[in-house]
C-alpha cells in the first residue's frame, strides 16, 4: 500500500488537474458509474466536533474508497487544524487496499473544484467580483477553483472574527495581483459581488438575499448539517436556478434546505437540477445574465474517491509516496 501525504499531493496535483478530475467525476455518477451511500456524521466528545465517514465505489476507475474525516472547529484555537482525515482506496477488481492519503488538503481541492465547475457552468462569463464570507480552512480553495474558471480582479473578504479575514488577505496578496479587500458587513461584499462564495459553519444566515445584484451566482458549501444555515430564504427564493451535488445528499444533511422546509417557507421541488445534469449536458447552466443562481454542495464522496485516484495514479508514475507491506 502507497501511503501519500499532504506534502506529496502539493508537490503532485495543482487546482486546474482536479477540476479536470472533478468534473469527470460528476459525469460518471451522471453515467451511473458510482455508488454513494449518504455519508455519516458522528457527534464526538468535543464541543461541535463530528467525525464524517463518507464511502463510494467508482465503477468508471475500478476503485473503492472511504473518506474518514475530523471536523473539530475549535482546533485552531490551540494551533491545530479544524480538518484532519485520510481516504482508504481500495481496488474494486482485488479488494486490496492500494493507498493511504491525507485526506484535509485533498478535501479542500475538491471542495473548491466542485464549485469551480459550478462556476464554470453557471456564473457569467464576465463576473469580476467575488466576495467569500467566511475565511477559514476551505476558503482558499474556493478562491483558487474560480480563479481558474472566471476572470476575478477583485476579492471581497468577511470573517466573523476579522483578524481571519486579514490573514487570509495576506496569504492571498502572496499569490495572486488582484485587489483582495476586508469588509466588516457580509451585506455590503455581497451588493458588489458577481459570485458569491460561503464557507462557514453559521447557524444563522450570513447576509440578506435581497442584496443579491442581478446575475450574481453564489456557491453555497459550509452548511452541512441539519441545523446550519448561511443563506436565507430570500436568497432561495431570489435564485432562478438551484443547482445541488445531490439531491439525496443536501435533502439529508443541508440545513439551508432543511431549515426553511419545517417552516413551511420553501420546497425541494424548487431543485432545479443537480450538477452532473449540467455537465451532462442534460440541462443547460446560465441563460442569461439577469439569472440569480444558486450551488448547494454538502460534499459527496464519490468526489473523493475520484480525485484521490488521479493522486494515487501520479504517485505511481512519479514514484512518489512511501509503499509499506501491508500483508
Amino acid at each position: 500500500m502507497l501511503i501519500i501525504t499532504e506534502r506529496e499531493i502539493r508537490q503532485l496535483y495543482s487546482m486546474k488537474r482536479c477540476l479536470e478530475d472533478v468534473e469527470r467525476a460528476f459525469r460518471y455518477h451522471r453515467e451511473g458509474n458510482t455508488v454513494t451511500p449518504v455519508r455519516t456524521a458522528l457527534p464526538v466528545g468535543a464541543v461541535d466536533a463530528h467525525v464524517l465517514n463518507m464511502p463510494s465505489y467508482v465503477g468508471a476507475v475500478r476503485q473503492a474508497g472511504v473518506k474518514v474525516v475530523s471536523v473539530f472547529p475549535h482546533n485552531p484555537e490551540q494551533g491545530r487544524p479544524a480538518i484532519q482525515g485520510v481516504v482508504l482506496l481500495t481496488d474494486g477488481e482485488t479488494g486490496d487496499p492500494v493507498a493511504l492519503l491525507d485526506a484535509a488538503y485533498l478535501t479542500m481541492l475538491r471542495t473548491g473544484a466542485a464549485s469551480g465547475i459550478a462556476t464554470k457552468y453557471m456564473a457569467r462569463h464576465d463576473a469580476r467580483t467575488c466576495a467569500v464570507l467566511g475565511c477559514g480552512a476551505q476558503a482558499i480553495g474556493q478562491i483558487q477553483a474560480v480563479l481558474e474558471v472566471r476572470p476575478i480582479e477583485r476579492i471581497l473578504l468577511y470573517n466573523r472574527t476579522r483578524e481571519r479575514a486579514e490573514a487570509l488577505r495576506e496569504t492571498l496578496r502572496g499569490q495572486w495581483e488582484g485587489d483582495v479587500v476586508v469588509v466588516d458587513r457580509a451585506d455590503d461584499a455581497v451588493a458588489q459581488a458577481d459570485i458569491v462564495i460561503c464557507s462557514t459553519r453559521a447557524t444563522a444566515p450570513l447576509f440578506d438575499g435581497t442584496r443579491l445584484k442581478p446575475g450574481t451566482h453564489i456557491n453555497a458549501i459550509g452548511s452541512y448539517l441539519p441545523h446550519m444555515q448561511e443563506i436565507d430564504v430570500a436568497t432561495l427564493h431570489a435564485s432562478h436556478k438551484i443547482v445541488v451535488d445531490t439531491r439525496e445528499g443536501v435533502l439529508s444533511e443541508a440545513g439551508d434546505f432543511l431549515v426553511p422546509m419545517r417552516q413551511g417557507k420553501w420546497s425541494p421541488d424548487r431543485i432545479y437540477a443537480e450538477l452532473a445534469e449540467i455537465v451532462a449536458r442534460e440541462k443547460p447552466g446560465r441563460e442569461s445574465d439577469e439569472e440569480i443562481t444558486l450551488f448547494k454542495s454538502v460534499g459527496v464522496a464519490f468526489l473523493d474517491v475520484v480525485v484521490a485516484h488521479g493522486v494515487y495514479r501520479l504517485a505511481l508514475e512519479q514514484k512518489v509516496g512511501t509503499r509499506i507491506a501491508w500483508t
